[in-house]
């Protein structure tokens, strides 16, 4: 039988108590609470169930534990995501899509470092508010577009590289409600002017937060807190020009979605980049984009202090929304605007009618796996749930337990 695959979990439960106390006093209260969430993850501290396949002949028995559902685990995301895409499937509209990406400066993520909630959230209003006035401004689109927002704060080796991911339709509703506007097949707006714009209402917002004392500075930032050198500080990011990306645009709604499902509930790091934990430390695999295509993907070895501390470096401030909507998808007005948008594309929607001829589940069916019965194929039925801190009664094979 082949080892288990590595996991982040593994690494907290060896290393974690002696980074905790190598770093006491520094740790917040959301990282200790991601820490456990992970370390508690698919075991049997959560509970779980059993389930048995319904063909007697072939009664193959197994466990699951239950997931710890946080938001920052390797092993949660793959259900979220799914059932995430399932709710914005509806809501597709059947034009091109663009891949946009607004990336902060590296002295300016220095200072989001220490300063999450206000710079992110900075960062997610001024990229969203160049999107829609550039594409509102008749020189350009002139029209009202939907944009679905990600925020990603690392990069592939889990430096602190703050930027946000927008999914953008290839067009949007004019300005006075009358028809569908298109923008070119592979042309949205101008990156160039995106970049202008944006650069100076972040800076804009930047500043008023500096004003408005919301704005914490320690170590060798600490004299940022002074307007005159803060103001310094920023003088030769005016001159740079800010990273803006705009990527060819999908396929088509399909495309969108795939796509979608690899950004809206990732992770600083997933478990199958772990390469190996030894006495020197932790290796794992992460592209480097300076490299040639074919040479990106190298490996990097950390102590397992130094990984502990980069992965919850990512942990997000409690209540933060990481995935945002604007414009025509503002949570607001969005099944409104939505609407009109397939009427003005002419797009057939279900009537209540339609989505009332679905059938539905029969609440006295068994409750089944997912998965069929790795042995014959059939239902795996559930038999039994058991509570956190306890095991089950029923005790399947080893190789039968689920905790991947």
């Amino acid at each position: 039988m082949s080892p288990p695959a590595l996991e982040v979990a593994d690494i907290f439960r060896d290393h974690g108590q002696a980074w905790l106390a190598a770093n006491r006093g520094h740790v917040s209260l959301e990282q200790m609470k991601v820490m456990t969430a992970v370390e508690r993850c698919r075991t049997a501290a959560l509970g779980g169930h059993v389930a048995r396949c319904e063909n007697e002949a072939c009664g193959h028995l197994h466990i699951a534990y239950n997931s710890c559902r946080n938001r920052h685990c390797p092993k949660c995301q793959a259900t979220a995501a799914q059932d995430w895409l399932e709710a914005r499937e509806a809501e597709l509209l059947p034009v091109g899509y663009f891949h946009v990406v607004f990336t902060l400066p590296t002295p300016i993520a220095d200072i989001a470092f220490q300063n999450k909630r206000v710079v992110y959230d900075l960062l997610f209003k001024a990229s969203a508010e160049t999107m829609l006035t550039i594409a509102a401004d008749p020189k350009h689109l002139g029209a009202r577009i939907g944009i679905t927002a990600v925020l990603h704060t690392w990069g592939s080796a889990m430096t602190h590289h703050p930027h946000v991911h927008m999914i953008v339709p290839g067009g949007g509703i004019s300005l006075d409600g009358s028809k569908w506007i298109s923008c070119r097949k592979t042309f949205l707006l101008s990156f160039s002017v995106l970049s202008q714009l944006f650069k100076r209402l972040f800076l804009e917002k930047l500043i008023k937060a500096h004003d408005d004392r919301l704005l914490n500075f320690y170590g060798e930032h600490a004299g940022l807190a002074d307007r005159v050198t803060f103001d310094a500080f920023l003088k030769p990011l005016r001159k740079l020009n800010w990273y803006v990306n705009i990527k060819d645009p999908f396929a088509g709604p399909e495309a969108v979605l795939a796509y979608l499902s690899r950004y809206t509930h990732r992770v600083a790091i997933s478990n199958r980049r772990l390469v190996r934990v030894d006495a020197d430390g932790v290796a794992f695999r992460y592209k480097d984009y300076r490299a040639g295509h074919r040479e990106r993907w190298k490996t990097m070895t950390l102590t397992p202090h130094e990984f502990i501390r980069r992965f919850l470096s990512h942990v997000l401030p409690k209540g933060f929304h990481r995935i945002r909507h604007y414009g025509l998808f503002a949570n607001g007005n969005r099944a409104t605007n939505i609407a009109r948008a397939r009427a003005l594309l002419s797009v057939h929607m279900a009537t209540n009618d339609e989505a009332d001829n679905v059938e539905d589940a029969n609440p006295d069916e068994a409750r089944t796996l997912n998965l069929p019965c790795p042995c014959c194929g059939g239902r795996m039925i559930i038999i039994e749930v058991f509570a956190a801190g306890m095991e089950p009664k029923h005790r399947p094979s080893p190789e039968a337990i689920d905790s991947s």
